[in-house]
């Protein structure tokens, strides 16, 4: 850029100075006050270096060569407002729609409230929700997809970044009539050896939990389900236990449906993540969206 037309401002109010017949009125039309319209535009003609408004007792107006720089930067400062103007509706056709990737956990039980409470900073958006294991929203994210993703398993491909919004705890659970109901805990080896109702493959909450029971051997799952509520279903119907979140088990725990036991010696916590492609910034809804998972979980 030419060093004497970089910053437009100055040439903006020598319009308006032109336009309105005054330092003054043209101060008023910017919302500064006349000393700082008057020291912009002082600045303007030391950069230039001529004099661009002629001041008297009477008022100001332009000098002729301040009128012939009026009529150059015209066409300069309303292509600027073009450009300004673009880029807002840019920025509005993005953040008027927002795709969210999630895992089953997060997008029944927690994304709900957090897409609740971002009408307020974002009313217009719309947003569209597409619910998966852990490994199928960090494809989708991958992929362009979605514009962030919550994942609840531990597990994290090359090219995201994560972010811990909350921790959740699984928790094992069994039906009133089954063996373990009278008990408090179970130990991690009696658990790898029981055949469960699991998650599929790529679940989260599956990854997790052999994690957890690693240094065992665990056994095949009596029954694999890609839903938590068709998992709860069987494990009240007294088909096998299952380990699932402390969110998901909530209701029917109260409720007197299921029954958690504890898993000694065993660490079942496990983070609940943002995730967003490296190397790009969150902005606009998807920016509001995570600051409300971080506030709210």
């Amino acid at each position: 850029m030419p060093s004497r037309v970089t910053e437009l401002a100055g040439f903006d109010l020598l319009l308006s100075v032109a336009r309105l017949g005054g330092i003054g009125a043209a101060a008023r039309a910017h919302g500064i006050s006349q000393p700082a319209a008057s020291a912009r535009i002082q600045q303007l003609e030391a950069r230039i270096g001529v004099s661009l408004v002629e001041r008297s007792p009477r008022g100001s107006r332009l000098s002729k060569a301040g009128a012939l720089v009026a009529d150059w930067a015209r066409p300069v400062v309303d292509a600027a407002a073009d450009l300004e103007a673009g880029i807002a509706a840019l920025r509005d056709e993005r953040d008027s729609h927002l795709h969210v990737a999630a895992s089953l956990t997060v997008a029944e039980y927690l994304l709900p409230k957090w897409l609740a409470a971002l009408r307020t900073p974002a009313p217009a958006t719309i947003v569209a929700l597409t619910a998966g294991n852990s490994a199928e929203v960090a494809a989708r994210v991958l992929d362009g997809e979605a514009d962030l993703g919550f994942v609840e398993g531990p597990d994290l491909p090359s090219g995201l970044r994560a972010q811990t919004v909350a921790v959740d705890e699984l928790r094992l659970v069994v039906a009133p009539g089954h063996p373990w109901a009278r008990r408090r805990r179970v130990r991690p080896d009696e658990l790898a050896a029981t055949p469960l109702v699991t998650r599929e493959q790529g679940s989260g909450t599956r990854r997790a939990l052999e994690l957890a029971l690693a240094p065992h051997r665990i056994v095949a799952p009596v029954l694999e389900l890609s839903s938590t509520t068709a998992i709860k279903a069987a494990v009240i119907e007294g088909i096998a236990p299952a380990v699932l979140g402390a969110h998901t088990v909530a209701t029917e725990l109260s409720a007197g449906t299921l029954v958690g036991l504890e898993v000694s010696g065993t660490d079942l916590r496990r983070a609940l993540r943002l995730i967003w492609p490296a190397g790009q910034a969150l902005r606009g809804p998807a920016a509001d969206l995570a600051a409300i998972a971080a506030r709210g979980a």
